[in-house]
């Protein structure tokens, strides 16, 4: 648990230095997602950073904050309103109290206990994992539209491990029975390391770049337009499907929305 929140705040502060000497017109430009502004993906995460501290600490108003939002997509309207409302630097210095008091109520409980959260309740491990997954995730939309330049790193693996045992939530999510198929992973670490996971014997594979994973994971990238090279229908459907986060299901990119990784 100490190196996943090690990761975690490591993460965080790589993102904040890609952001924090951009040039004030930067933080409006449209990035690829949902589309939101550069603003917007910082807001985003300072929101949802002190939801999580707010579910941690105290349940009951979590519970009346989550009760509170709206059931359609208006919801995020709700959540990025505070930080469409600051200043850069304003927004800057409001997620970094967030995150700070999300690692301080991580770090202080077990990595077993469970959380409320949106949907399901999930572990501590878990929650910490996912709130380094979306740091990653929305990082990844700023440096598309900016075009700025972030290496690989083996933080990563956390969010491949998300990636792997969200399959049957991938196709729950859609209202789809998840098929009973075995999938080994094997991926190619950022710093030259195999990570895998499943058993030798499984069904079907997937083997690649563990960023390109991560990518698709995290509907950053279309399956097709990476480096993963995989065996079998039930795995093309599940990268077609593959969703590591919570929420209603979505889908990715559209094929040749971005350069093919590698190319």
């Amino acid at each position: 648990m100490k190196d996943l929140l090690s990761d975690l705040a490591n993460e965080q502060a790589a993102l904040d230095g890609l952001v924090a000497d951009i040039r004030d017109d930067q933080w409006s430009v449209m990035t690829p997602f949902s589309e939101w502004t550069v603003q917007d993906q910082i807001s985003h995460l300072a929101f949802f950073d002190g939801a999580a501290f707010l579910a941690m600490t105290d349940p009951q108003a979590f519970q009346a904050q989550s009760a509170s939002f709206p059931a359609d997509e208006t919801v995020f309207d709700v959540t990025l309103d505070k930080g469409r409302r600051m200043a850069p630097a304003d927004l800057l210095a409001w997620w970094r109290r967030e995150r700070e008091s999300l690692l301080g109520a991580l770090g202080s409980r077990e990595a077993k206990d469970r959380i409320e959260w949106f949907g399901p309740p999930m572990s501590v491990r878990t929650l910490a994992t996912a709130r380094l997954m979306e740091t990653w995730a929305h990082g990844q939309n700023i440096v598309d539209a900016l075009g700025l330049l972030r290496p690989a790193t083996d933080r990563l693996r956390h969010i491949a491990q998300l990636g792997y045992i969200t399959f049957g939530w991938s196709f729950f999510n859609r209202r789809l029975d998840p098929p009973d198929k075995l999938i080994r992973l094997e991926l190619l670490a950022p710093e030259g390391d195999t990570w895998v996971w499943g058993p030798e014997a499984a069904d079907e594979t997937v083997r690649g770049p563990a960023e390109d994973f991560c990518l698709v994971v995290t509907q950053r990238r279309h399956p097709y337009d990476t480096g993963l090279e995989w065996s079998g229908p039930v795995t093309e459907q599940w990268l077609l499907y593959a969703q590591a986060f919570a929420g209603p299901p979505t889908f990715g990119p559209r094929p040749g929305r971005f350069p093919k990784t590698g190319a």
